[in-house]
């Protein structure tokens, strides 16, 4: 358009000079240019009319994988003898193979497919546009449009899953799982013994205690195995997470998170998840594959925000985590935490707390020094302070040096039972 009204311009400027000044050869010098602008206006591509699909060869992947985009451009109107066309890519995206833009003839009726490949970090990433642009064979009419073509790429965080994650919460749910439920009935381990009664499997008499009475037979019982109720919570604090040249350890929370939810879900218990960051991201409790994909767009989405304190974590909803029921926390932890998680255990619930080392996180990106050394003890002094002071209230703490994959570092911890009182 700006190039037509330039030209446009440009013959009536030569034009006005020849018959103002009376010299022909400016009029004359204006009719190449203005047969070259009546030309493009006759052969102006009309309104275009498109349909463009795109799709991914995979919407749900992790870090760094290749997703390969096609698209695919069908002219339903009239010929368009240049057509550019580019699609808009979320940002974080990169392109590793191909372009997403291209330049083509289109005859009317034909279609015409390209791929490119993208890769990115963790995240969601929507693809919302395509930018479409019809020129004529000199360039004088431009259309240009943007077309709805939507879509959504998922790049969930990558972890090796858990075999077994032992937990102790002083109330479960009715459904059979693999957690105690300090009520005695089937299961596997030694609960008690009671009197006889009918129903019960000869295999469970318990022939030396019956032997002491004369008139009654006695039962072994055994405990109750049910699932129960666990709420995850991410920390996603700024001070938390961000320690050196804008090094994070997030990543290593989102991923310790995306495990553990995985093995909480696949041995039958309802999970529910809490971004506490800049804001608090809830998902609701849930079970099954249904829940664990709303878990994974949700630590899709996550990132980190400015909040200085677990303020209001004390006053966690029944609904989202109900009393006496399970919660892991995934943070680095600082000193402000301590009032807020022995509140926690006071009401009744089991904390269990994986902490990413941010000391030896930190170490790695510095130069080895004297003065760094000694401020890594004076750091461990205080951190190993605050764990023991969480330990005297009943919470574990489970410190992990995130160098080493957390089914590595902490999963045969995570493996052994704990009683809890």
């Amino acid at each position: 358009m700006y190039r037509s009204i330039l030209l446009a311009a440009f013959v009536y400027g030569l034009l006005l000079t020849g018959l103002i000044a009376l010299r022909g050869e400016f009029i004359a010098l204006a009719i190449p240019f203005m047969l070259y602008l009546l030309y493009g206006f006759w052969s102006a591509p009309e309104e275009m009319d498109l349909r463009i699909e795109r799709s991914l060869s995979n919407d749900r992947t992790t870090p760094d994988s290749e997703v390969v985009v096609t698209i695919t451009v069908i002219n339903q109107g009239s010929d368009i003898e240049e057509l550019f066309l580019e699609d808009n890519i979320p940002p974080n995206l990169t392109v590793r193979i191909g372009s997403p833009r291209h330049l083509l003839w289109l005859p009317k009726g034909s279609s015409h497919t390209f791929t490119y490949t993208v890769i990115g970090p963790r995240g969601s990433y929507p693809f919302e546009t395509i930018s479409v642009a019809a020129v004529d064979l000199f360039g004088v009419n431009r259309h240009e449009q943007f077309i709805r073509a939507k879509d959504r790429l998922f790049i969930f965080p990558e972890f090796r899953r858990l075999k077994h994650v032992s937990i102790r919460p002083r109330r479960t749910r009715v459904y059979a799982g693999s957690i105690p439920a300090r009520v005695g009935g089937s299961g596997t381990e030694f609960f008690g013994v009671r009197e006889y009664q009918f129903g019960d499997s000869p295999r469970t008499i318990n022939w030396r205690v019956s032997a002491r009475h004369d008139e009654n037979l006695y039962s072994n019982e055994y405990q109750q195995e049910r699932v129960a109720d666990v709420g995850l919570v991410l920390d996603a604090r700024t001070r938390a997470n961000l320690l050196h040249h804008n090094q994070s350890i997030f990543e290593s929370s989102v991923t310790a998170i995306a495990a553990l939810s995985d093995a909480f879900l696949n041995q039958g218990n309802r999970v529910g998840l809490l971004v506490y960051g800049n804001y608090l991201g809830w998902t609701l409790p849930g079970y099954g594959k249904i829940q664990r994909e709303r878990i994974m767009q949700a630590l899709a989405h996550a990132e980190i925000g400015v909040s200085s304190v677990f303020a209001g974590l004390e006053h966690l909803s029944p609904r989202m985590f109900p009393p006496e029921s399970q919660i892991v926390l995934v943070s680095s932890l600082v000193n402000d935490d301590l009032n807020v998680l022995v509140q926690l255990r006071g009401r009744g619930y089991q904390v269990l707390v994986i902490s990413p080392d941010p000391v030896k996180f930190e170490l790695g990106f510095l130069p080895p020094s004297s003065q760094v050394n000694l401020a890594a003890r004076v750091i461990r002094m205080e951190r190993d302070l605050l764990i023991h002071r969480l330990e005297r209230a009943g919470i574990h703490v489970i410190e992990w040096d995130v160098s080493i994959p957390l089914d590595q570092a902490v999963g045969p911890v995570l493996m052994r039972q704990r009683r809890v009182l």
